[in-house]
């Protein structure tokens, strides 16, 4: 019987050149089927996590498990190790012009289902299936660059979804995106979730994080975890995460009288160089 332990993570130490820390000692545990959001401050290596959960990137130091696997730079070397990985890890980076390199819509959407060596019907059904789920129809026949940054997102996240993937990385889904199409996005991730795959999201849109998952863990500025635990207990405790930047106090007084109310960091656009 195969571990239900998706990953597992121990003192992982990453750093950029061999000279910017952005992990350090990072210990995690990740179930089948748990939905998680992984939250911090901006440079706390969270999107760093995420490449190293998506066989991207790989630790200087410590181990990494995938299903009870050691998961190594030279484990890709093993054809049928990569193809196996590959196609039940998916990962939607936060840049979608790193992802999207077809010249029309609709072949994004294939692309990915012919490396599946899926027959032609399977095929035509997802393609059919997940452009509806993210109304991204009327832009099949379209270049992807000629796309505005929501529409690129939802052709990216697509693009992911129709390979019906085991594990979903989601790297600042939401980020710069309009109220209406960060809406559309999280009920279109919370659709998908009901197949019961396992669910990874970097956010810094601290709203979102209840409708995309049940455990937080909580990035710190020095590049490790620093709280992990259910998502309404760590979002209910705004003094942890105005300590670890994640939200700030606005101080207004009105009558004379003056009042403190919590507002989140907007979440800014970053564009990860995958030759590291």
């Amino acid at each position: 019987m195969e571990n239900n332990t998706v990953y597992e993570l121990s003192d992982i130490r990453y750093s950029y050149a061999g000279r910017f820390e952005a992990l350090k000692g990072v210990n995690l545990k990740v179930g089948r089927g748990e939905k998680i959001a992984l939250i911090g401050a901006n440079g706390s290596g969270k999107s760093t996590l995420l490449l190293v959960l998506a066989g991207l990137f790989f630790p200087d130091s410590g181990s990494v498990k995938f299903f009870g696997e050691d998961l190594r730079e030279e484990s890709f070397d093993a054809p049928l190790f990569q193809k196996n990985f590959r196609s039940r890890v998916g990962i939607v980076f936060q840049n979608s012009d790193v992802q999207l390199f077809n010249s029309s819509v609709d072949d994004e959407l294939i692309f990915g289902l012919t490396q599946l060596e899926l027959a032609e019907e399977d095929i035509a059904r997802r393609l059919k299936e997940y452009a509806s789920l993210m109304e991204i129809g009327h832009l099949l026949e379209r270049h992807p660059q000629q796309l505005s940054i929501g529409e690129k997102k939802r052709v990216a996240i697509a693009s992911v979804f129709a390979m019906e993937p085991e594990i979903i990385l989601l790297d600042e889904p939401t980020s710069g995106l309009d109220p209406r199409t960060s809406r559309h996005l999280i009920d279109a991730i919370s659709k998908f979730a009901q197949k019961g795959c396992t669910i990874i999201t970097t956010t810094q849109d601290i709203h979102i994080v209840p409708e995309v998952a049940d455990r937080v863990v909580v990035m710190g500025e020095d590049k490790c975890i620093v709280r992990d635990g259910r998502a309404e207990e760590i979002l209910k405790d705004l003094a942890f995460l105005e300590t670890h930047n994640l939200i700030h106090s606005h101080a207004h007084t009105h009558k004379d009288i003056a009042h403190v109310h919590p507002h989140e960091h907007p979440s800014h656009d970053h564009t990860h160089d995958l030759t590291h």
